[in-house]
């Protein structure tokens, strides 16, 4: 794992998010929604 960091911190690249926070956080509560005891 530390040569695979120590090569990423050579040559970085951003991360790209392809959804939105509304879709992610959408789609969480719909998991959280069917997980029992989950408070939902």
């Amino acid at each position: 794992i530390r040569n695979w960091i120590a090569a990423w911190n050579t040559d970085p690249k951003p991360y790209v998010w392809t959804k939105s926070a509304d879709e992610i956080l959408e789609r969480l509560a719909s998991y959280l929604n069917r997980i029992p005891d989950s408070g939902h």
